[in-house]
């Protein structure tokens, strides 16, 4: 996984996801991802935890409280002004679960980034993201 920074759309798994999200016609993508990382058994993985951030960031954008990663984003403004997804306290609360899980032990994605000299910027990053979907 090519990583060049500690946004939630900078490597390339999340750039690929973002891609087949905004070529999709609503959260079903969103919706899977999210499910994946909540129903590991014990460990979350890295590529899942990626995909996770990035549904996450997407279910906050829709709720009108994209985080400035997102604002950034080409084509998701868009998106969402084309689908204009509903998102329900349901899927508010598996995106929050996903990132409290990416944020704990036994999330891969967690030990990948503890062992460089920017783990504090992207565990703000992220919980600043949880922040997000949970207000």
């Amino acid at each position: 996984m090519g990583t060049w920074g500690i946004g939630s759309f900078e490597n390339d798994g999340a750039a690929d996801f973002l891609i087949d999200v905004l070529d999709s016609g609503d959260l079903s993508l969103i919706r899977e991802v999210l499910d994946n990382v909540l129903t590991s058994t014990e460990y979350v993985e890295a590529p899942d935890a990626v995909l996770a951030i990035v549904a996450a960031e997407v279910v906050a954008a829709a709720r009108g409280r994209a985080t400035l990663a997102a604002q950034q984003e080409e084509g998701l403004a868009d998106w969402l002004a084309r689908i204009r997804p509903t998102v329900d306290d349901d899927l508010r609360q598996q995106a929050g679960s996903a990132l409290r899980r990416i944020l704990a032990e036994h999330s891969e994605l967690r030990e990948l980034w503890e062992d460089t000299e920017d783990f504090q910027d992207w565990q703000a990053a992220v919980t600043d993201l949880a922040q997000q979907v949970r207000a």
